[in-house]
């Protein structure tokens, strides 16, 4: 069964299902700069729009975009910061 999640006062939301052996989420964030955690390993794919993205120990922002995976270790937090709407599927490892 899916399951609808809704952060940041409506501004991201996702679908959660199961993506073969792995939950996984589908989702879109609306404009603007959020913080996330994470409790496992996360493969994060932008699908449309951009994504800029400042991960755990690092000082600098990269931008990803359609097509583009960025991976997330278990147990930190990450900063985006969306580039208008931007979809994404990610799968948890």
């Amino acid at each position: 069964m899916f399951k609808v999640n809704e952060y940041f006062g409506g501004k991201v939301k996702s679908i959660g299902f199961k993506a073969g052996e792995f939950p996984a989420t589908a989702g879109v964030m609306a404009d603007g700069e959020y913080e996330f955690g994470t409790s496992s390993k996360e493969f994060m794919t932008v699908t449309s729009g951009k994504l800029k993205v400042k991960l755990p120990g690092e000082t600098k922002w990269k931008t990803f975009g359609p097509n583009e995976t960025f991976i997330v270790e278990a147990n930190v937090k990450f900063q985006v910061k969306a580039e208008g709407d931007t979809s994404y599927i990610c799968i948890y490892k």
